[in-house]
């Protein structure tokens, strides 16, 4: 074939679901009946082919996207298979970045899910054509009419049904082509195609004209036809719903079990006849080092370009996907990709890898549309853009978003601190959600993710894949402290007199008040002190003595040892016992002084109190609401739009913690927030 017939002939297509609606059955059932596996592998066996991962095969949930190609009648696909947790999404978001379109995959008992409306959210961000297949109609209580009104009034979409799943029967009702499709053969890999009976075709009757309208509204000529009661050439019908495929205007909807070998073969046609090749997508935008930007039209003609998608450690070594836009890419070519800092980093592959799944082949070369795995790329992170020397460009970036959950970790034995600050270094390459911080004040090294699946599967592979044991716990949150009335402090520093008579006395009285002030004025240290004896002064070297004594003494509050905040520290008397006067003596009286009048202030620890964004269904607004009062939260707005409502207000830090896995929930995992530090206050 030639290289333009190659791209028109290749679909770089995702499967994505809300967890547990089975997106990775269904992907293996694509890889059989295409021939690119022998056999069917079972989630719940553990030995799906496209969760490779120790840990996906131990809690049966897809962790990381898996790529892999199939055939299928005369055309290649590319197939990424993502998770459904929410915990990964990031998994979701860069493989949709890079996709010309997807598969969304819905529980015929459940409809649209939480999750479905986040992966609908993405979607959505990058305009990518889909098609819906309604999964588990095998199971009591699916409802295929159901599911296309859920998809309908949740996602604001308009799906046309293409085959309507008949398990009683063991097939589905092609509304296209009018038959009835069984799947027989002991893993429904034989199909019989019939004219569908007259009885069963009357059933279907609604779903038949549905998908008239839908063309009808979308070709004149087709809507002519339609309204004179005419049969439409199932080509045309075809050739319009792909039209309104590309466009975002309608979504084909196919239905079956995955599970029961039901009517994934039609999907895989659906795949080829209404997705995207790579030309049917626009252009990419690219920006220039010199601020202007540039289309890239994918294909052979111009500079490299291509996107690196995902880091990934593979038998202990760095790899990068990448999916190529413009040119081909070979062993040994040199690329280029622009810093965080706009710096342009040059790099060299070394090896380029057809990818299956958990296995590679090495390549020679990778053209447009391709999807590849490359070696040798040290420097090259989620989201770069891998160019001709020559020509550097910046494709858009894929946004990471900000971990909420974190936790304290250190290793059990402490020689191995620098091999598991390496090894986090190289996990966060991998996955821009994890971070790793170090607490200043507590000193505590924390691990931040997107939930508490999400870090308990790096402990795992911490465990697994590194042999590092590690400790870990509730994050140490950083407090400061305060004061809740004025308070007098007066100390005389005089320590016994040394025996040693070439030590001088040391001997100097302070008197200070403090005050509160309000939140976030910080601390003011001021006034100026009656000097006794009468006429005395302080030199420049005592004043800064006096002036350390008090700093220091509010580093440290009576309650906890945390820094102050929030109070005046007025220096009101200093008095002098000549040479014995020390700048020693100076500081030490005035660290008393202030410690003293502590004492007797009120003090009171303040806590870091957050600016919340919390983000509902409707229906749930009472139950949250409630719930984050619970949590000694101070609400300042509520709104709603649409069918969500948004929580504006402030939460302690400490009644956050672990709130994400409380507020999925609380809502069906359908609630989201964000928090940014507003100040410390009392709680």
């Amino acid at each position: 074939m030639s290289k333009t017939t190659t791209l028109a002939r290749l679909r770089n297509i995702g499967v994505a679901a809300h967890v547990d609606a089975g997106k990775t059955t269904l992907t293996e059932r694509i890889l059989f009946y295409t021939g690119a596996s022998h056999k069917i592998g079972e989630v719940h066996a553990g030995a799906a082919h496209m969760d490779y991962l120790a840990e996906e095969q131990l809690h049966g949930i897809t962790i990381t996207s898996a790529v892999t190609k199939a055939p299928w009648r005369g055309h290649l696909l590319q197939v990424v298979d993502t998770p459904g947790h929410v915990d990964f999404t990031i998994e979701v978001e860069r493989s949709m970045r890079i996709l010309d379109g997807c598969i969304l995959v819905l529980d015929g008992v459940r409809g649209v899910e939480p999750q479905t409306e986040t992966i609908w959210r993405q979607r959505s961000r990058f305009n990518l054509p889909a098609i819906f297949f309604i999964n588990k109609m095998d199971r009591p209580g699916a409802d295929f009419d159901r599911a296309l009104g859920d998809i309908a009034k949740r996602l604001k979409a308009e799906p046309v049904a293409i085959t309507v799943p008949i398990p009683d029967q063991g097939g589905v009702v092609h509304l296209i082509d009018r038959t009835l499709i069984r799947f027989a053969g002991e893993q429904g890999e034989i199909l019989d195609c019939v004219p569908c009976p007259a009885e069963l075709w009357s059933e279907c009757a609604p779903w038949r004209e549905a998908l008239l309208l839908a063309v009808a509204d979308l070709d004149d000529a087709l809507a002519e036809q339609v309204l004179a009661g005419a049969e439409p050439d199932p080509a045309e019908i075809r050739r319009a719903l792909r039209s309104g495929t590309l466009t975002g205007r309608l979504f084909p909807t196919y239905g079956g079990s995955a599970l029961r070998n039901l009517g994934v073969q039609p999907l895989l046609d659906g795949v080829i006849e209404f997705l995207p090749a790579p030309p049917d997508r626009p252009p990419a935008l690219a920006h220039r080092a010199d601020g202007t930007t540039e289309e890239v039209v994918l294909g052979d003609q111009g500079p490299l370009v291509a996107l690196a998608f995902k880091v990934q450690l593979w038998d202990g070594r760095r790899h990068v996907f990448a999916r190529i836009y413009r040119n081909r890419l070979r062993p040994g070519d040199r690329v280029v990709h622009l810093a965080s800092d706009g710096r342009i980093v040059q790099e060299q592959i070394a090896r380029l890898f057809d990818i299956d799944a958990g296995k590679k082949t090495k390549t020679d070369e990778a053209g447009p549309g391709e999807i590849v795995l490359i070696a040798g790329l040290r420097h090259a992170a989620t989201g770069d853009t891998l160019c001709a020397p020559d020509h550097p460009l910046a494709l858009e970036r894929i946004d990471a978003r900000r971990p909420v959950l974190s936790l304290a970790i250190e290793p059990v034995h402490g020689e191995d601190t620098d091999k598991l600050l390496d090894v986090l270094d190289k996990l966060n390459q991998e996955d821009p959600t994890l971070t790793v911080e170090e607490d200043p004040e507590t000193g505590q090294r924390l691990l931040r993710g997107m939930g508490e699946l999400h870090l308990q599967i790096v402990l795992e592979r911490l465990a697994r894949e590194f042999s590092l044991e590690v400790r870990c716990g509730r994050p140490a949150v950083a407090t400061r402290e305060t004061i809740r009335a004025t308070a007098h402090g007066d100390a005389l520093y005089a320590p016994p007199p040394s025996p040693d008579p070439k030590v001088p006395e040391r001997r100097a009285r302070v008197a200070v008040r403090l005050a509160p002030l309000a939140r976030g004025n910080g601390v003011r240290i001021g006034g100026e002190p009656r000097i006794r004896p009468e006429g005395g002064e302080l030199g420049p070297v005592q004043r800064t003595a006096v002036a350390d004594g008090l700093s220091l003494a509010l580093t440290a509050g009576p309650l906890q040892g945390a820094p102050l905040e929030d109070l005046e520290v007025v220096l009101e008397e200093v008095e002098l016992f000549g040479q014995a006067s020390t700048p020693e003596a100076l500081s030490a009286a005035s660290a008393r002084a202030v410690q003293k009048a502590l004492a007797t202030a009120h003090p009171a620890l303040l806590h870091p109190v957050m600016a919340v964004e919390v983000v509902v269904p409707e229906t749930n607004l009472g139950t949250v609401l409630g719930d984050l009062q619970a949590r000694q939260a101070t609400i300042r707005d509520t709104a709603s739009r649409d069918e969500d409502a948004t929580i504006v207000g402030e939460v302690p830090l400490e009644q956050l913690l672990g709130y994400t896995t409380a507020l999925r929930s609380l809502t069906q995992g359908r609630g989201q927030f964000s928090m940014q530090f507003e100040r410390f206050d009392l709680v």
